[in-house]
C-alpha cells in the first residue's frame, strides 16, 4: 500500500486502527508513507512492524518532498523483493498487489513498482479529480489530472468512493467506469445515533440563538472564504446567529484575518480540530458544507447521523446518497443561494426537523452499516485484481 497519510506513523490514530483491520484481509500488509525527515522533531521514524499484526509500515523518510516518489519506488521494490524470498516462490506474481491512495503521485509509485516487480496495481480515487475546480485550483492539480488519464488505464482495479467519480471516468474511456467499483469511506453511523454529546453548543455560546457549524480542513478547496461573506449578509438581519468552524490548516489565519476583517470576530468562531465531533454535529442548528469538490463528503454523512440538516454544494453523494428534500442545495459558489436558504431557515426553523428525519432515513438505507461487510467489499475489490 503507498499512501501519504503521515498519521499512520502516529500511535492510537484511527488511521493506523483502520490500517490494522485491513491487515487482516491479507497474509501481509506492508505500507510505504510519504514523509520528510525534515518535519520529524528529534529522529527519523524507523521502520515498524505494528506490534501483535501483520501491518509492517516503510516511512520514505526523504529530504524533502522532491524525493517522495523515488524513495516509495526504492522501498516498495525492496520490500516486494524480500517477501518473494521469503516465500521461495518468485513465479508467483499474482500474489503481490499494490494499492495507491491516489491516482497521481501514490498511483505512479504503485504502477512503477508494479511495472518493475510484475505485481497488480490498484488505484484509489478518493476526490473529484476531473471537477472544473479541481482542475482550476492549481498548476499541480493539471498535472495530477494528466497522470491519473495515463495511470488509470493500467490499473488492474479502481475503487472510487462515490457514483459521482464513477460516472465521471467515462469522460476519459468509457471502460473505465465499468472497471471501477464504488466503495464509499465507512463510517459507523450506529455510534453517532446513540451517542450522547458532552457538552451543548448553545450553552457553550449563549450569544447565539441559531449555530452554524463546519467541520473541515481549512483548506481552499472547502470555500471558507465564501461562508465568512455568507454570513457577514446574514449577522445584517439575524446578529444572533453565529458559525463555528471546526477544523485546521493551512489557510486558518488567513480566514481569522478575514472574518476580523469584516468585522465578524464575534459572530464566527474558529474552534481549531476537535477529537469529539459529534457533540457539535448534535446540538448545531444547521450543518453548512461550502466544498467546492468533494470525493465522497464523509462529514455529510456524521452529520445525517447525528440529526443535524444540512446545506450544501452540489458535490460527492449528494444526489446519489443524499437528496434535494432530505437536505437543503446550492450550486457551488453560490453565495446567493447561501444566504436565500439561510434566512428562509432563520425566519421557519419548521422544515430543520423535517429535514433531519429524512436525511437520517436516507443514510440508513444507503450507506454500510456494518464494518465487517464494508471489509469484506474492500477484499473483493482487492481480489478482482488478482484474477
Amino acid at each position: 500500500m503507498i499512501s501519504t497519510d503521515r498519521n499512520i506513523l502516529e500511535r492510537d490514530s484511527a488511521v493506523r486502527q483502520r490500517v490494522v483491520e485491513y491487515g487482516k484481509l491479507v497474509d501481509e500488509l506492508n505500507i510505504v508513507i510519504f514523509n520528510s525527515s525534515t518535519r520529524v522533531a528529534s529522529s527519523k521514524y524507523q521502520v515498524e512492524r505494528i506490534l501483535g499484526t501483520n501491518v509492517t509500515l516503510y516511512p520514505t523518510n526523504s529530504r524533502n518532498r522532491w524525493f517522495y516518489i523515488f524513495d516509495a519506488v526504492r522501498i516498495g521494490r525492496r520490500v516486494i523483493g524480500n517477501w518473494k524470498l521469503e516465500i521461495g516462490n518468485s513465479s508467483n506474481k499474482n500474489e503481490i498487489l499494490v494499492t495507491c491512495q491516489d491516482p497521481f503521485e501514490t498511483g505512479l509509485v504503485g504502477w512503477w513498482i508494479a511495472k518493475k516487480t510484475g505485481a497488480k496495481l490498484h488505484l484509489q480515487i478518493h476526490t473529484d479529480f476531473l471537477s472544473k475546480y479541481f482542475i482550476k485550483e492549481s498548476f499541480l492539480n493539471r498535472v495530477r489530472v494528466c497522470l491519473a488519464k495515463f495511470l488509470l488505464p493500467k490499473a488492474d482495479g479502481i475503487r472510487v468512493v462515490s457514483e459521482r467519480i464513477k460516472q465521471s471516468l467515462s469522460s476519459i474511456d468509457y471502460k473505465l467506469s465499468t472497471k471501477a467499483i464504488v466503495l464509499p469511506i465507512f463510517v459507523d453511523i450506529k455510534n453517532y445515533e446513540n451517542k450522547i454529546p458532552a457538552f451543548d453548543l448553545h450553552k457553550k455560546y449563549p450569544q447565539f440563538d441559531f449555530i452554524i457549524l463546519m467541520t473541515c480542513r481549512l483548506e481552499k478547496e472547502k470555500n471558507i472564504s465564501m461562508a465568512i461573506k455568507v454570513m457577514k449578509k446574514i449577522i445584517k438581519k439575524h446578529p444572533k446567529a453565529g458559525l463555528v468552524i471546526v477544523g485546521d490548516g493551512s489557510l486558518k489565519r488567513k480566514l481569522e484575518l478575514s472574518a476580523i476583517g469584516y468585522k465578524l470576530s464575534a459572530s464566527i468562531i474558529f474552534e481549531g480540530w476537535q477529537k469529539d465531533l459529534f457533540s457539535y454535529y448534535k446540538t448545531a442548528d444547521l450543518f453548512l458544507f461550502t466544498s467546492n469538490y468533494e470525493g465522497y463528503g464523509m462529514s455529510l454523512i456524521e452529520a445525517s447521523a447525528s440529526g443535524c440538516p444540512i446545506l450544501t454544494t452540489d458535490v460527492g453523494l449528494v444526489g446519489s446518497v443524499l437528496k434535494e428534500g432530505d437536505i437543503k442545495v446550492c450550486k457551488t459558489g453560490d453565495k446567493d443561494c447561501f444566504v436565500a436558504e439561510i434566512k428562509k431557515l432563520l425566519k421557519d426553523k419548521l422544515p430543520l426537523y423535517d429535514m433531519s428525519i429524512k436525511a437520517r432515513k436516507r443514510i440508513e438505507e444507503n450507506v454500510i452499516k456494518d464494518k465487517q461487510e464494508y471489509l469484506n467489499k474492500m477484499k473483493e475489490g482487492w481480489e478482482s485484481c488478482l484474477k
